[in-house]
């Protein structure tokens, strides 16, 4: 007997009976948590009749396939059998393609229980509960068990046969990555130890391991990881790694196209050694063959060669590793004009049925990235960007956004636990996660975007919207005049305004919406409205509201007089956030989801620090590659005759200029000026364009678009002369490789620590509680501004044939406390005035 194969039956329906169009109309859907609310009501209600069973696990076999699940309840006096589905609003609006869905899943578990208990005739009910009124609409069919049979032997036939062709891939995907060799003729300094750590990581006898590497450019971090982690996918994990499988899934996540582009040069790198192997391979298969048939007929050995070579190419056609890469979608867009539904976008007309073929044709791309996709959607006629979403599902590598994992509604997190799938997660950039992590678990609300939504709204909703906008007010006013104040909690008064609106808004959405389609062919007029946006930033402030705690702050601050004349709102007005400190609590759950979690970056010290906000385990492993870069390439000086501090910042403009004149003149060249913030830019643009007319300058301005960036980038040529002064922590501080004489030096004139302002000092005094009284200040300022120096001075060192010069304008640099957090490897010359 073949080996069994799994799915469950939601799986299973989802890959066969989803049919029709893509619609992605908006449809105010329950919460989780209102969802499984609602399922405990219904099954309350049939459990006070008697005789009903809930929860009923249930599975059977077709050939070798196994099929598992989970019915919601089965009334054994009425012998029927519900699958309970909640929803918002009106019954018309659970699409045709869920209602399809719904209908599948209720027959393949109908089937599962016939057979289980020999039941020749069953009824099932699709029992549709509304959440806003707790009515329950019920839908019956009675059918016989050799119907359902016939219905679960279809589904699971269709299923089968590319569920054996997934089963022989990752056979030949794991025996592939079992033989997989390093790319490279051999391991730079450092990239060996890195990946040994990182493949002992993934076979730890546990998942839900971490590894924190601080690595510096220049050794091939993201080759060394990427290939440890394919490796696991053809090797047995855990204690005695005989019956564990390897992994299913490997998540590459980026915080910028940087990375992006990194990573898959890297998966091609690999691509490419394992077509040479399969090629090897293939020619000594072929020649074993000719050899073995010498002895026979000319004619039988032509047909036999013929056959290898036939053979060979098929195999060395499909991708032994598929790969994807997650664009944003609104870089995928096809038609932004368009509404997401088939009576808008012609894309998503007929998706699901087009879908089947499509996704077969993938398997034969090399490399499921943006334009392949675009070509084979846009050839079956459907949407590139939820083509990429679908085949999710059956990629082996994917290379998103760190969003894509670690957001609250993240895709590939839900994926993993849905699928339960062993899955190894690489976090490129990994210092970029905290502040990335921050914003995703934000919730500001903006008392301008309330009054515009009060303007929309009528009934109920307007209702709700003025006990919202009075409750605003009362807090408003307990400011006593503060610009700003932090609390320790969310007031219950405002939460139940917020509940209640978001409660009547809902309603009235989902009332409004089958009209609006049904009229224009289109969203209805009210989700092209302001009270559809600040409906949206009213559930994400009600989901923080949830889960509030030590590790976020609630703060209230009012709006200026300049934003308050110009939003033309009489009523002093201001914004209410629930303003995320530590992303740990949020982020711990998606590392204990994975096999392996691994956090890489140039620079993650101190490592407690990282650790400590971004929620990892307390064991996580921490590995520190020595720099391949010696001292002597990078001359590193303290201009310690400089202040950068705010009340500084005048007096210190001519010495800086006259500074960076000095060394110019010594050394012409390219060279890269840091500073704290634009203003500051332009007051020493100015001077030196006084002091220093002779010198080029090239500036970076507010709000520079990709092109923009490319352009003053281009200025940095081999052999050129100039100094480019740029923001600390901006578009030029990483993520930029300008090796060579195309940049000498750096000059860096700014510890990089965030601005004090009543929010960062509120941050702090939530950090001081966190995390102990005393770390406040460095894990609000020191760390993370220091940070940001380093990855700005990590511009000027990128090959082991660089040399360069950086020069730290501040007089702070010298303290102890500060120069022990600088790279162990940078040799600091002095602390002087000039050189």
């Amino acid at each position: 007997m073949k080996p069994a194969l799994s799915v469950a039956v939601r799986a299973l329906c989802e890959f066969t009976a989803r049919g029709g169009d893509l619609d992605l109309r908006f449809t105010p859907a329950p919460s989780a948590l209102e969802g499984m609310e609602g399922h405990a009501v219904v099954q309350k209600r049939r459990e006070k009749v008697g005789g009903y069973e809930t929860e009923l696990a249930l599975r059977g076999r077709f050939e070798e396939l196994q099929v598992r699940g989970r019915a919601d309840g089965f009334d054994a006096v009425k012998q029927q059998l519900e699958e309970i589905k909640t929803y918002r609003g009106r019954l018309d609006g659970v699409r045709p393609h869920h209602r399809a869905l719904h209908w599948a899943q209720a027959r393949v578990y109908g089937h599962l229980l016939c057979q289980e208990r020999g039941l020749e005739r069953i009824k099932l009910a699709l029992v549709y509960f509304q959440i806003g009124s707790a009515e329950e609409t019920v839908l019956v069919e009675e059918c016989s068990a050799t119907e359902l049979q016939a219905f679960f032997e279809s589904q699971c036939a269709h299923y089968l046969v590319w569920a054996r062709s997934e089963a022989a891939h990752r056979q030949a995907r794991d025996a592939a990555m079992a033989q997989l060799q390093f790319p490279m003729p051999a391991f730079r300094a450092g990239q060996r130890e890195l990946a040994v750590a990182v493949y002992r990581t993934a076979h730890a006898s546990e998942g839900g391991r971490c590894l924190m590497v601080q690595a510096p450019t220049g050794i091939g971090k993201t080759l060394a990881t990427i290939f440890p982690l394919l490796k696991s996918m053809g090797a047995a994990m855990g204690k005695g790694a005989t019956d564990s499988a390897g992994l299913d899934k490997l998540f590459f996540l980026t915080a910028k196209g940087t990375g992006h582009g990194l990573a898959l040069h890297a998966l091609w790198q690999l691509q490419q050694a394992l077509s040479a192997s399969a090629s090897a391979s293939a020619s000594a298969s072929a020649s074993a063959s000719a050899s073995a048939s010498a002895s026979a007929s000319a004619s039988a050995s032509a047909s036999a060669s013929a056959s290898a070579s036939a053979s060979a190419s098929a195999s060395a056609s499909v991708a032994p590793l598929r790969v994807l890469d997650m664009q944003a979608r609104d870089k995928t867009c096809e038609h932004p004009d368009k509404a997401c539904h088939g009576e808008s976008c012609p894309l998503a007309r007929g998706f699901f049925d087009r879908l089947p073929a499509a996704r077969q044709l993938a398997l034969q791309l090399p490399l499921w990235d943006a334009p392949a996709l675009r070509t084979l959607a846009l050839e079956h006629g459907i949407c590139p960007y939820y083509l990429s979403q679908e085949l999710v599902r059956w990629a082996d590598v994917v290379v998103a956004d760190y969003h894509y994992y670690y957001d609250s509604a993240a895709m590939l997190y839900a994926l993993a636990l849905q699928q339960d799938w062993r899955v190894g997660v690489l976090v490129d950039e990994a210092h970029n996660l905290l502040e990335r992590a921050r914003s995703m678990y934000t919730a500001p609300l903006s008392q301008f975007a309330l009054a515009q939504a009060r303007q929309a709204a009528t009934g109920a909703v307007k209702k709700a919207l003025d006990a919202l906008q009075r409750q605003w007010q009362t807090l408003n006013k307990a400011q006593d005049q503060a610009s700003y104040q932090s609390y320790e909690g969310i007031p219950d008064t405002l939460l139940g305004t917020v509940q209640r609106a978001v409660g009547a808004i809902a309603e009235q959405l989902a009332e409004q919406e089958i009209a609006g389609h049904a009229t224009a062919g289109g969203p209805p007029a009210l989700a092209d409205h302001a009270l559809l946006d600040f409906y949206w930033e009213l559930l994400h402030f009600q989901a923080l509201a949830d889960q509030f705690g030590p590790h976020a702050l609630f703060d209230i601050q009012l709006a200026t007089p300049q934003q308050q004349r110009a939003s033309r709102v009489r009523t002093p007005a201001s914004t209410l956030c629930i303003r995320n400190v530590v992303p740990g609590p949020h982020l711990a759950p998606r590392h204990e989801a994975a096999q392996a979690t691994v956090l890489f970056s140039g620079t993650l010290s101190p490592p407690g620090f990282y650790r400590d906000l971004l929620g990892l385990p307390a064991d996580t492993a921490w590995l520190d590659v020595p720099s391949p870069f010696a001292a002597r390439q990078l001359q590193v000086h303290i201009a310690g005759h400089i202040s950068t501090r705010w009340r500084d910042r005048e007096a210190s403009l001519i010495p800086m200029a006259e500074l960076i004149a000095q060394q110019y003149a010594r050394q012409p060249g390219n060279y890269l000026c840091f500073l704290s913030s634009f203003d500051y830019l332009q007051q020493l643009a100015a001077t030196l364009e006084r002091l220093q007319p002779q010198l080029p300058l090239w500036l970076q301005q507010r709000g520079m678009d990709e092109a923009g960036r490319a352009e003053f980038l281009a200025r940095f040529v081999e052999g050129g002369q100039g100094l480019g002064l740029a923001v600390l922590g901006g578009a030029f501080s990483e993520g930029v490789d300008l090796p060579g004489s195309r940049l000498i030096g750096a000059f860096v004139a700014t510890l990089g620590l965030p601005q004090f302002n009543p929010v960062n000092e509120a941050m702090q005094r939530a950090m001081d509680q966190a995390m102990g009284v005393g770390l406040g200040y460095d894990y609000t300022y020191l760390y993370p501004g220091l940070r940001k120096v380093v990855q700005a001075a990590g511009r000027v060192i990128r090959g082991e044939n660089d040399r360069g010069i950086l020069v730290l304008m501040d007089d702070r640099f010298a303290r102890a406390e500060v120069r022990a957090l600088l790279p162990a490897w940078w040799q600091i010359e002095g602390v002087d005035r000039g050189f």
